[in-house]
């Protein structure tokens, strides 16, 4: 697999020999199902449809797709929408899960519960992917939406995750950096006294032996090059930087937003962390990006 632009994700989802089955909860949403219509229509997912039969079926014809290429089961409430899905996933009848037309609280509340049966024995982080013009390849940013303030162990977790991912997508030795201020130690500044434990426990081979990590490191020492020649600063992951590892969610949330906002880039993203595959995208999430995050989904819910 080779993943250099956001293209890569459809087109090797549409290889793999068994496709993904996405169970989509409370699917009555326009925009979800334009995302799902299009996923079906590439030959990349299969898709469960979980909410109002009437509303769902009203919509699919709305957005060009064909009611009877999709599984579509009744549930009267948000409630039977998610015990209908989730049981089905348990079922083996579904590979990845989408949020529809519901409240992210409740939706994440039935991946993490541990009645449902869906969560991972690890802990949940959020991925991204962002192309950025200026940048000469994709890259990963996590995590900027289900971890607040995590400790150093929490992210290692979320660096664990990451670069799962990434080697499954055929990053072979992701390079990592976890962003701080600059590329040295504070002890006022808990990001970089974070950032420089976790390169140390990195380099005494206590986890992610599959990755090149870097810490503290300024967002542009890991994306630029030539601030790192200018500032004599060497570093395999220096202006070179396959994910990059924000200190907590605002950081992230700022970054992410700077990246879509200003700088037009695509986005496609994913929880990691549960026993499958989790697609939430943002309300205001642009088609586009709902569609490659269901084709990084696809991906993701790989063995």
């Amino acid at each position: 697999m080779n993943i250099t632009k956001f293209e890569d994700f459809a087109a090797e989802a549409k290889k793999m020999p068994k496709k993904a089955v996405v169970a989509v909860i409370q699917a009555q949403d326009e925009h979800t199902l334009d995302a799902i219509v299009n996923a079906k229509k590439e030959g990349i997912v299969e898709a469960r449809l979980y909410g109002l039969t009437d509303k769902i079926t009203e919509l699919l014809k709305e957005v060009g797709g064909n009611p009877a290429d999709f599984e579509i089961i009744q549930a009267d409430s948000e409630e039977a929408a998610i015990a209908a899905a989730v049981a089905d996933i348990n079922a083996g009848k579904a590979s990845a899960i989408m949020k529809g037309k519901l409240d992210s609280a409740n939706f994440l509340r039935a991946v993490v519960s541990k009645e449902n049966g869906l969560r991972g024995s690890g802990k949940l982080s959020l991925v991204g992917f962002y192309d950025p013009k200026v940048y000469h390849k994709l890259f990963a940013v996590s995590d900027m939406g289900m971890n607040t303030t995590p400790d150093v162990d929490g992210k290692k977790a979320i660096i664990t995750n990451a670069v799962g991912l990434l080697r499954k997508l055929g990053i072979d030795k992701p390079k990592v950096a976890v962003l701080s201020e600059s590329e040295k130690v504070n002890a006022k500044i808990p990001a970089s006294v974070d950032a420089g434990a976790i390169k140390e426990a990195w380099a005494a081979g206590e986890f992610a032996q599959d990755a090149i990590i870097e810490g503290p490191i300024s967002f542009d020492l890991a994306t630029d090059a030539g601030s790192a020649v200018i500032k004599g600063y060497s570093s395999p992951v220096a202006g070179d930087a396959d994910l990059l590892i924000v200190p907590d969610v605002v950081t992230g949330n700022v970054l992410v937003k700077c990246l879509t906002g200003i700088a037009k880039t695509n986005t496609a993203g994913t929880i990691l962390g549960a026993k499958i595959p989790v697609i939430m995208t943002s309300r205001s999430a642009e088609a586009s990006d709902k569609f490659y995050s269901i084709a990084l989904a696809a991906l993701a819910s790989q063995a």
